[in-house]
C-alpha cells in the first residue's frame, strides 16, 4: 500500500480484500462516507465505532541478524497525536524489515473483533509502500496475513482471536517514514 500524504483507509475483515480509500475530514463525514459504501445508517455507523490507544513498539530485522535500523515517537502532526516509523531498510545480512507494532490486549491476550466490519486507519506517509498485518493466537508467522490477505498460509483469518497489527517497511531498501494518527474498529 502506497502512503503518499494523508489518508483514512478502511480494510473490512472479510475474508475478501476491499480496500476502499477515502479522503475524508473529519469523523462525522467519515462515518457517513462509510456508511454509504457499506448501505449501513450513519448513526450506526458511528455507534458500533471502536477506537483504539495502541502502545506501539519498534521492532526490525535485528531480531534475526538483519541490519535494518529506525526508531518510533510519538508527536503532533497537523493538530493530531502521531506516532512515526522512521528508519532505514537494508537487505543486509538477509534482514529487510522496520516496522511498529502493537498488540490488541496485554500479555499476548486475543481481542474479539467479529462484531466490527472492519479496521480504520489514518496514516500519513513518504510515498512508499508498506505492508500491514494482523495475526491472531492461530498464526505463527507474521506475514500470514499482509493487508489481511492470507500469504502462506491456509488458516483463515479468525476475527475473534486477533492479537497483533503491524505497519511494515520491508523487502527493499529504502527510507521509511510512515506515522499512524488513528486506528480502530468500525
Amino acid at each position: 500500500m502506497q502512503v503518499p500524504g494523508n489518508r483514512n483507509l478502511r480494510f473490512p475483515l472479510s475474508r475478501l480484500l476491499i480496500a476502499l480509500p477515502t479522503y475524508v475530514k473529519g469523523m462525522k463525514q467519515l462515518y457517513a462516507a462509510m456508511a454509504a459504501l457499506l448501505f449501513v445508517d450513519p448513526a450506526i455507523a458511528q455507534e458500533a465505532a471502536l477506537d483504539l490507544n495502541p502502545q506501539w513498539e519498534y521492532v526490525a530485522d535485528t531480531v534475526m541478524g538483519g541490519v535494518s535500523s529506525g526508531q518510533i515517537e510519538s508527536l503532533e502532526i497537523d493538530g493530531n497525536q502521531a506516532t512515526r516509523l522512521t528508519g532505514q531498510v537494508s537487505l543486509d545480512n538477509n534482514g529487510g524489515f522496520v516496522q511498529m507494532a502493537f498488540d490488541f490486549r496485554p500479555g499476548a491476550a486475543t481481542f474479539d473483533a467479529s462484531a466490527y466490519a472492519g479496521i480504520q486507519i489514518t496514516l500519513r506517509g513518504n510515498n512508499e509502500a508498506y505492508d500491514l498485518r494482523l495475526r491472531t493466537d492461530e498464526l505463527t508467522r507474521p506475514w500470514h496475513f499482509e493487508a489481511f490477505v492470507p500469504h502462506r498460509t491456509d488458516v483463515t483469518l479468525d476475527t475473534a482471536r486477533l492479537r497483533r497489527f503491524g505497519v511494515l517497511a520491508i523487502g527493499r531498501v529504502f527510507e521509511a517514514d510512515v506515522a499512524v494518527s488513528e486506528i480502530g474498529f468500525y
